[in-house]
Order: structure tokens, then sequence, then C-alpha cells
């Protein structure tokens, strides 16, 4: 029962959700929205994100003391294919002003709680097991194309890669298989994670759903992840630093996408564990003989 929760979701049968036809106006307010958003809790919103520019950061350092220099790049893309997961807290902070409720940065945790919570790490193991699929792949096509040896320096490594047959072949080749992946992951993840943060549906249930929207809106789906790769480019320049900003606004962006995409309203709503009582030292040694309470 707990493995036909996790993909399916609360109830006796799967939920079968409507997708609705969206344009472009609509991406035009859910980004809209989504600055909204951020601008009414920039410090969440960064907090949630600094992991981003830290792990950019450490990424480059490693990258130039490791001599894996020809991986830079195809991790620095990849962050694009686990970006989703790095916002599920984004997503219920959204979820959370949307009911009018408390949009402390606590509470941008509460989604471990959830009855979703098997769905979420399931999708999030997905999304972590296609990245490392791009690395190995990338990691191959280089070998291919230079061998196994390693560049001598920054700059003999970006000349033999844009001034070379083989460097262009790489481009090329590595670009469009780079491409294939973040279909993948745009029709896979476009909505999954703020669904089961919203809904109790399973795994399956979101995934699929979130296939039918895209299916269902293919150019402006297409024009989503082009907007979406564009603004990651863009905050990526600085350093990485950029994507403090860009990243919590696609987040919430992404959250009022959703709710414009899906019809959930004849869906259950996924249940809350209460908060763990906090205990006090008032309560010693009370606290070592539980069954006397």
């Amino acid at each position: 029962m707990a493995h036909s929760h996790v993909l399916l979701g609360a109830g006796e049968s799967p939920a079968h959700l409507s997708v609705r036809r969206i344009g472009f106006a609509d991406l035009k307010d859910a980004l809209s929205k989504g600055l909204d958003d951020f601008s009414a809790m920039p410090t969440h919103a960064i907090f949630l994100c600094v992991i981003y520019p830290i792990i950019g950061l450490v990424l480059a350092r490693l990258a130039f003391g490791y001599s894996i220099l020809p991986l830079l790049y195809p991790l620095a893309s990849g962050f694009a294919l686990v970006g989703p997961i790095a916002s599920i807290g984004i997503y219920e902070l959204s979820r959370r002003r949307e009911l009018g409720l408390d949009v402390s940065v606590t509470h941008s945790l509460d989604v471990v709680q959830s009855s979703s919570i098997g769905a979420i790490v399931l999708l999030a193991a997905l999304l972590s097991v296609i990245f490392l699929i791009w690395v190995a792949i990338a990691n191959a096509l280089y070998i291919a194309t230079f061998g196994y040896g390693t560049p001598e320096s920054m700059t003999q490594f970006l000349y033999d890669v844009l001034t070379t047959q083989a460097g262009w072949t790489l481009i090329v080749v590595g670009n469009a298989v780079g491409l294939l992946f973040a279909v993948v992951v745009l029709t896979i993840s476009a909505v999954s994670f703020p669904l089961l943060i919203d809904r109790d549906v399973g795994a399956a249930v979101a995934l699929l759903t979130s296939i039918r929207v895209v299916v269902a809106n293919p150019v402006t789906m297409a024009a989503w992840g082009v907007i979406v790769a564009a603004l990651l480019v863009i905050g990526s320049l600085p350093a990485f630093l950029g994507l403090t900003v860009i990243v919590p606004v696609l987040g919430h962006a992404t959250w009022h996408l959703y709710r414009k995409a899906v019809d959930t309203e004849l869906s259950e709503r996924p249940d809350f564990l209460p908060p763990a009582k906090r205990r006090s030292a008032a309560d010693f040694p009370a606290n070592l003989f539980p069954w006397a309470r």
C-alpha cells in the first residue's frame, strides 16, 4: 500500500486531472507573479537558492584544481536538470502565500511533513539519475573527441574547443544531446513538483500530468523552456551569483504556471504531520521517563 500511495497518491483510484491550454500571455503573467512573489519574500528565496552559486563556485574550483575542466560546462548546464529539486521550498512558499498563510522561511521545509514526500523524493531521485547520465555522456563525448588526455591550461582547452574541427564537433553534438536531456526533464517536471506539493496524487500521476501539459501546449512550453534556459544563462554569467535572483523568480513563476495549466479541484490535498513538540530544559528529567507523562 505504501508503494501504491507513492506512485498513485491518496484515494481509491488514481486522480485524472484536467489540463488547460495556455498561451504566451500566461507565461508573461506567470513571470510577473513570480517576480511579485520574490519581491514579497526575497530574503527567503535567496536563502533557499544560495546553494546554487555556492555549488557553481565549488565546481569551478574543482575543475581548475583537479583537471576536470572538460566537465565544467556540462556540470554548470546540467543544473537546469535538477533545478526543480532546488525549487521545492520556493513552490511551497508560493503555495502558502496564495492561501494567505505565513511565509516565513521555516515553512519552506514543511514539505518534508507532507504525505506527498515519498513521491517527491522518488521524482527527485529520477532527475538526479538523469543528471548523472548526462554528465557521464558528456564525459564520454569529450573522450571520444579528444581522447583521455587532460588540457594543459584553460587557454589550451578553449583553443582546442573553439578553433579545431574536433572542438566544433564536440560543441554541436554535446549541445544537441544536452538539448534532448533538457526536453525530457522539462516534459516530466514542468508541473510535477508543484502538483505534488499542492495535491496528494502520487509520482506516476504527477509525471503523467506534466507530460500531458507539454503535449497539450507544445509551442507554449517550448517557449517556456527557452525562457528558463536564457534566464539561467544570464544568471550564471556573473560567477553564478545572478542565480540567487533568477532561480527563485523562476521557481515562483513555475508555481503560477502550474496553477494556470492544471485543474486540481477534484483531487485531494496532502496531509501534513503535526510539528514535533519542542522540549525544553524545564522538562528534564521527565523526558527520561516518557511513559510517565
